[in-house]
């Protein structure tokens, strides 16, 4: 009787907040090839799904941490046959994975220097994926977004990471964080578009995160 009122929704959630705040069991106790990860493996194969999809030639990551997001994504290139991986963090106290794909950058993400050789190395590439899990204040991710989302080629995607936190369903006293800051950022274009359909196993990181490029900034437009 009493769960005459549970509703889908309701259960997800549950298991969302119960799965989060375990970390030492789940998110926090997950590797890819022996290296941390710290993900969502329902997310991780939403990635996989995306990268065999569009088939990126390079994919830009902020927040390396300990490397294994980055290893798995250079593993999923390796299987498609395509793609390089750069990541970027402000330290590099932990071991990082060495892989023919990965290149690291020190510094931090919205940095004038990270941001000129990011667009170095995006420069002669036909296709853009960006993955964005770095500090996750509103005001960080917000710069993130208009810093990086230019990067993102017609087709690719930008991920938002960690939109669950600040009550989404998760970390309720977070503050304001990565959901606000993708609230105002949508505010100001129509460049992308909220793909829902990567949300298909229910529990995300990343509600509202996935975002499909659907046609080129003015900046793209304007060039000769």
């Amino acid at each position: 009787m009493r769960f005459r009122h549970t509703t889908p929704d309701t259960i997800v959630n549950s298991f969302h907040q119960l799965y989060y705040q375990t970390p030492e069991k789940t998110w926090d106790n997950t590797y890819w090839l022996g290296v941390p990860a710290e993900k969502c493996p329902l997310d991780l194969w939403i990635y996989q799904e995306i990268i065999y999809e569009t088939k990126p030639d390079l994919i830009v990551e902020t927040g390396t941490r300990f490397g294994g997001s980055a290893l798995f994504l250079a593993s999923i290139c390796d299987l498609v046959g395509k793609g390089k991986v750069v990541t970027i963090d402000i330290t590099d106290e932990h071991p990082q994975p060495s892989h023919k794909r990965i290149t690291y950058l020190k510094g931090s993400s919205v940095s004038s220097d990270i941001i000129n050789k990011v667009g170095l190395l995006v420069k002669d590439e036909l296709s853009v994926m960006v993955i964005l899990d770095s500090d996750h204040s509103a005001k960080h991710v917000l710069e993130e977004l208009q810093l990086y989302s230019p990067f993102v080629t017609v087709g690719g995607y930008l991920i938002l990471e960690d939109t669950n936190i600040n009550g989404h369903p998760v970390a309720a006293d977070f503050g304001p964080g990565p959901m606000e800051a993708l609230d105002e950022f949508l505010s100001q274009g129509d460049d992308f578009l909220v793909d829902t359909d990567k949300e298909k196993f229910f529990m995300t990181f990343n509600p509202r995160g996935f975002l499909k490029r659907i046609k080129p900034s003015v900046t793209d437009m304007n060039v000769d």
